[in-house]
C-alpha cells in the first residue's frame, strides 16, 4: 500500500507546476549544482535570468553538461552580459541598463528552475536586487555552504526575504556535514531541509542524478 500510495503522490504532484528560485547565502555556494539536482529530479525547465560573464562556460552550460533527462528545456538569458562582476557594474560596461518590466518569464507547462545570480541583495541596477526577480508564485529554496560565518549570512538571508513577506519552502546545506551548523539554523528559522550536498571530489550527471534521486521526493512535496 506505502508503495502506491508514494506513486499516486507522485503522479499527482507531476500534474500540479512549480517554479522554484534558487538562491544563496553569497557567491559560489553551489546555487548551479542545486540547480542542477532540482532539475533532474523535477525533470524542469531552467531559467538563468541574468547572466554575467563566463558566456562560452556559462551556468545553462554547465546545467545542460549536468543532466541526464530528456525533458529539460534551457532558456535563454534574458541578460547576458561580458563582464565578470555584479550584474549592475557588468550591464554598466556592455552600455545597458538591466530593466526588470523588460524581463519575460519562459512560457512553459512543465516545472520551471529560476537560478538567480549571488546572493539576493546583489544590485541588478540603481534601484533593483536579485531578491526583486523573485514572484508571488514563486518556491525560494536557499543554498546554504559551510564556512566560518555562514551561519550569520543563512539566518540574514532567510530573515531578509521572509521580511519582505517571502516565504522559504527549503534550504539545501553544502559542504561536509557540519551538524551544529544546520541543527541551529533549522532550529531559529523552521525551514523545511531538502538535504545536503556532500564536499564531492567532482560532479557528473551520475552523481546529479543520486542526489536528484534523494531529493525528489522533498522536492514534490513543496
Amino acid at each position: 500500500m506505502t508503495h502506491l500510495t508514494d506513486g499516486f503522490f507522485t503522479f499527482v504532484s507531476n500534474l500540479i507546476t512549480m517554479k522554484i528560485f534558487v538562491t544563496g547565502i553569497g557567491t559560489d555556494v553551489g546555487k548551479t549544482i542545486v540547480s542542477a539536482i532540482i532539475t533532474e529530479a523535477l525533470e524542469a525547465d531552467y531559467w538563468k535570468p541574468i547572466q554575467a560573464g563566463d558566456l562560452d562556460n556559462s551556468d545553462s552550460h554547465k546545467i545542460k553538461c549536468f543532466l541526464s533527462n530528456k525533458k529539460t528545456v534551457i532558456h535563454p538569458n534574458s541578460y547576458a552580459l561580458i563582464t565578470p562582476a555584479s550584474p549592475h557594474l557588468a550591464a554598466e560596461r556592455d552600455g545597458i541598463t538591466i530593466d526588470l518590466q523588460k524581463m519575460t518569464e519562459p512560457k512553459t507547462e512543465n516545472h520551471l528552475v529560476i537560478e538567480g545570480a549571488g546572493g539576493v541583495f546583489v544590485p541588478l541596477n540603481s534601484k533593483d536586487c536579485v531578491v526583486d526577480l523573485i514572484q508571488s508564485d514563486y518556491k525560494v529554496i536557499v543554498v546554504s555552504r559551510h564556512y566560518l560565518g555562514s551561519i550569520n549570512h543563512t539566518l540574514l538571508t532567510i530573515e531578509a526575504l521572509q521580511n519582505r513577506k517571502i516565504a522559504v519552502a527549503g534550504i539545501v546545506f553544502s559542504g561536509a556535514e557540519n551538524k551544529a551548523t544546520e541543527e541551529i539554523i533549522l532550529s531559529k528559522t523552521g525551514v523545511k531541509c531538502i538535504g545536503r550536498i556532500e564536499q564531492e571530489p567532482y560532479f557528473d550527471q551520475n552523481v546529479i542524478k543520486e542526489y536528484a534521486d534523494l531529493f525528489r521526493k522533498l522536492l514534490l512535496s513543496l
